[in-house]
């Protein structure tokens, strides 16, 4: 009878462990799904930083992470329709990278919607203030308009002569207005003459940079929004062979060849927008948490491209930079 007994509960502990072994084999029971919509191309790096971030969370893709992808391959005008199309999917949560924010604003007001960098959240309409988006976004600021005076500035010390500035941008980004606008009061401050170049395609790239040559540009400043990241590569060949010092907002036009940048590490920002993602799947209102902007800014000086152009680079500058290019 004792061996029964025995034999019956052996048998039940091994029902046991069974049961916790395909429980334990199975995947979690909610998958969380995120949306990434971004204006740029399909191989954007930042999309990986994204992901990457988010599996130092725990989210692993294909276990308990199920990523959406939208983009746009710079064709702005793509983005409502991909953005309804993240929307109707029902994820979780989507991720707007840089100028998508708009679109995916425009298409809900209940899914939360991270922005992974925007230039003036503020400045553009997109939320009242920082501290309490009460909306259904929140995020990252790359805070475009409140650096364009120090990116002129810093631009100036490598060139004091300058006086006709250039300025590129594309209209039909929301974060271009607020930015010309304070560009255009620090250059009235330093008595410098500006030129709008506005880029409303690729096509119009060699146009404007002659229309800059006729109108005795000296500098140039190129805002880091969509349109210049995706047309990067032809925007610093055409300033190089305009002989035009430049001036980016990120790091990654000075890391192709480009003068110098000023500005937030777009990374770093990406992947913080990961921590926000994270909090949200865990039950936060994205209208609660405040939208942050960056505390540490990176100049850097591809030191190159600067002897290509003839210009001496002050000492103090050079020491002043988070890097130096050769």
């Amino acid at each position: 009878m004792k061996r029964s007994c025995t034999a019956a509960g052996l048998l039940g502990c091994l029902a046991v462990l069974l049961t916790a072994a395909v429980v334990t084999a199975q995947p979690p029971r909610h998958t969380a799904r995120v949306g990434i919509l971004n204006a740029g191309a399909a191989q954007d790096a930042r999309a990986d930083y994204l992901r990457d971030e988010l599996r130092e969370l725990g989210y692993i893709e294909g276990q308990n992470l199920g990523i959406t992808y939208r983009w746009a391959d710079g064709r702005q005008e793509r983005l409502p329709e991909l953005a309804a199309e993240l929307v109707a999917s029902q994820v979780d949560v989507i991720v707007a990278i840089g100028a998508s924010v708009w679109a995916a604003k425009q298409q809900t007001s209940t899914v939360p919607i991270v922005i992974a960098f925007s230039g003036d959240p503020v400045g553009t309409g997109m939320v009242s203030n920082l501290a309490r988006p009460e909306a259904n976004l929140t995020g990252v600021s790359l805070m475009s308009s409140d650096l364009a005076a120090k990116r002129l500035e810093l631009l100036t010390q490598t060139s004091p002569r300058i006086v006709h500035l250039a300025v590129l941008y594309h209209p039909a980004e929301r974060a271009a207005g607020p930015e010309l606008q304070a560009t255009e009061a620090a250059a009235r401050a330093l008595g410098v003459a500006l030129q709008p170049l506005e880029a409303r395609g690729p096509d119009d790239l060699e146009r404007l940079f002659a229309a800059a040559a006729r109108g005795r540009a000296d500098s140039l400043i190129v805002f880091a929004h969509a349109f210049a990241f995706q047309n990067r590569r032809h925007i610093i060949d055409l300033a190089a062979g305009h002989r035009l010092p430049t001036m980016y907002g990120w790091r990654e036009f000075v890391d192709a060849g480009g003068f110098m940048s000023y500005g937030p590490n777009v990374q770093a920002m990406v992947r913080r927008a990961a921590h926000y993602v994270d909090r949200i799947l865990k039950g936060a209102k994205p209208g609660d948490l405040p939208i942050e902007q960056p505390t540490k800014f990176e100049l850097v000086i591809n030191f190159k491209t600067a002897k290509a152009l003839g210009l001496t680079i002050p000492q103090s500058l050079l020491l002043r930079a988070d890097e130096v290019i050769q």
